[in-house]
């Protein structure tokens, strides 16, 4: 299995839009009744607060990797 980067924005992402997907189908199986406007602050949010998350993911990881890609001043 090839190893990768940990990418929680995606996370993010995915656990809002399989939130809005049980809304759906809890609508749709007669468990409970949904208007449809409900979804989409759910979706818009998740998204963008996938978006944040990656902003500050991505940058923690490049001031990672630029702190142990320089190497230290010697006198």
């Amino acid at each position: 299995m090839l190893r990768h980067r940990f990418q929680p924005g995606r996370l993010v992402a995915g656990v809002f839009l399989m939130l809005a997907g049980v809304i759906y189908a809890g609508d749709a199986g007669g468990l409970w009744e949904t208007p449809w406007f409900v979804v989409i602050p759910i979706v818009n949010g998740g998204l963008c607060l996938a978006g944040v998350v990656g902003m500050v993911a991505r940058s923690a990881h490049r001031r990672r990797t630029e702190l142990h890609a320089t190497p230290p001043d010697r006198p």
